[in-house]
């Protein structure tokens, strides 16, 4: 070949070049690449919205379908985590990570840099403010006014299109911080106005009471998984089919439901209620409700949890219908278990322990997790009869019994005449259940994040209450579902708490 090259320099490069193309040197797509190499590399930031490290391992919105993702197209999601979104953008601008997960909406600055797929979550930029100080009521009366924002947010954009309108708007840009850090400093009263997206600061609001919102700023917009420009589309592409499947499945709507289906369970005086006795309350029986968690093989935060909705953690507590302790028991129930003195902390919450994994093993065991416990939560409060006779109702409409986030639609459907007396268990205050389910998960999501194991706990995946941990969506086998939204209708707001 080198001699042809010599004496017939043009016809012998040519020759070459169609031989290294016979000879399969062609750039393999992104989506080859990654199956080759068997790992979709995913570059990412913590937060509660995207990706979180809990006690049971790695969670959040975005890192459920990622993990659906790679398991689907059979390699390893390997993540890597960035300080902030300004590292994540960095990241992808040299193409060191197949997907960015940051929590942003396609932008016009943005354009060109990266290309997009929608994840089915949409929020908006949301103005929040001190609780001390007067609430704005637009964005021309915050001129000469300093609002805060994390960098590479969408709140930039959103910002500089409002000043067309707005001369006086003013703003400043803080690197390293993420909503929450934004949050807190709006909490202690150092930013007195700032700018968040509405998904994060329903994730995050619980925990910083002072924090008021005013008003949105700009339309609601799709977040978006970023790929690298310089990808070509095989992957974004395979990423739009997958999302477009689930979406028809309904995934997307299971794992929805799971993060933000439960958001607004909390108001201002609940959370700085919940917040109170969290720290003067809780340490009282915070070894009580580890003792008996550990053995009644469940998780002590969500029997914790359950104590605070029941009553306060006041284990004197006595309602008008004749339930009491902390755990609120009937005496039935305190007789059925063996509880002799339902006035006695550790009693009630021994108690409370024994039936709830009495209720748990009562539903099927197909129901995979974190529904089974969402189930037997509205077992606990309501029974189990008129549990099934919601779930038959479920599925006579044509829904998917074995989903909460179904069930939790024909429950309230107990307390009409025209419904109940097509069930076999008849009148039931069906709304009260799924208030108790949610304010439950509610509180249980707070107190995941505020304590940390005390020590490893190696066999927690054994548990049957394992609350965090991956879960399969069911195919919906109902309606098409309408669009995702970071958190239910303020409607069905938090019921004020009995102090």
């Amino acid at each position: 070949m080198l001699t042809a090259i010599k004496h017939a320099p043009h016809k012998a490069l040519v020759s070459l070049c169609a031989v290294l193309v016979v000879a399969g040197c062609s750039q393999p797509s992104t989506l080859q690449e990654i199956r080759d190499e068997g790992v979709l590399h995913v570059i990412t930031r913590q937060s509660p919205s995207i990706y979180i490290e809990g006690q049971d391992g790695p969670s959040g919105y975005d890192y459920e379908l990622a993990k659906l993702l790679a398991d689907e197209l059979g390699v390893e999601l390997r993540v890597r985590v960035a300080s902030d979104n300004t590292e994540i953008l960095s990241v992808l601008d040299k193409n060191f990570a197949h997907i960015g997960m940051a929590g942003l909406s396609p932008q016009p600055a943005l354009e060109g840099r990266y290309k997009t797929v929608s994840i089915g979550i949409a929020a908006q930029s949301m103005l929040v403010y001190h609780r001390e100080l007067d609430r704005p009521e637009s964005l021309a009366e915050l001129a000469g006014k300093t609002i805060h924002v994390a960098a590479d947010s969408n709140h930039e954009f959103r910002l500089s299109t409002a000043r067309q309108a707005h001369e006086g708007l003013q703003w400043q840009v803080h690197s390293g911080l993420d909503a929450a850090g934004v949050l807190a400093r709006v909490e202690s009263g150092e930013f007195p106005y700032a700018m968040v997206s509405s998904n994060e600061l329903d994730l995050n609001h619980v925990f910083f009471p002072m924090v008021k919102e005013a008003f949105a700023v700009g339309d609601t917009t799709d977040l978006a998984w970023f790929f690298p420009a310089t990808q070509d589309n095989s992957l974004s592409n395979a990423v739009k089919a997958f999302f477009e499947q689930k979406s028809n499945d309904g995934t997307l709507a299971q794992i929805s439901e799971r993060f933000y289906g439960h958001l607004d369970r909390l108001n201002y005086v609940g959370a700085r209620t919940f917040m109170h006795h969290v720290e003067n309350r809780l340490p009282k029986y915070e070894d009580l409700f580890r003792d008996y968690a550990e053995a009644f093989n469940m998780d002590w935060r969500l029997l914790a949890a359950i104590g605070y909705q029941e009553s306060h953690w006041r284990p004197n507590a006595v309602s008008p219908t004749g339930v009491r302790g902390l755990m609120m028991l009937t005496r039935n129930t305190a007789s059925h278990i063996g509880i002799n003195n339902r006035l006695d902390a550790e009693e009630s919450i021994q108690g409370g322990a024994k039936y709830f994994r009495i209720v748990h093993e009562k539903i099927p065991e197909r129901i995979p997790e974190p529904d089974r416990t969402w189930f037997a939560l509205a077992s606990y409060n309501v029974g189990f009869g008129h549990l099934e006779d919601a779930r038959r109702l479920t599925e006579g409409a044509g829904r998917d019994p074995d989903r909460w986030m179904d069930v939790k639609e024909f429950l309230p459907l107990l307390a009409q005449k025209e419904w109940y007396s097509k069930t076999r268990f008849g009148y039931a205050r069906g709304h009260e259940p799924v208030i108790y389910v949610q304010n439950i998960r509610r509180y249980y999501d707070v107190l995941s994040r505020l304590n940390a194991p005390l020590e490893p706990e190696p066999d927690q995946t054994e548990r049957f209450v394992r609350i965090e941990g991956p879960e399969k969506a069911k195919p919906d086998t109902g309606a098409a579902e309408g669009e995702l939204r970071a958190a239910l209708p303020r409607e069905l707001g938090m019921i004020p708490p009995t102090l």
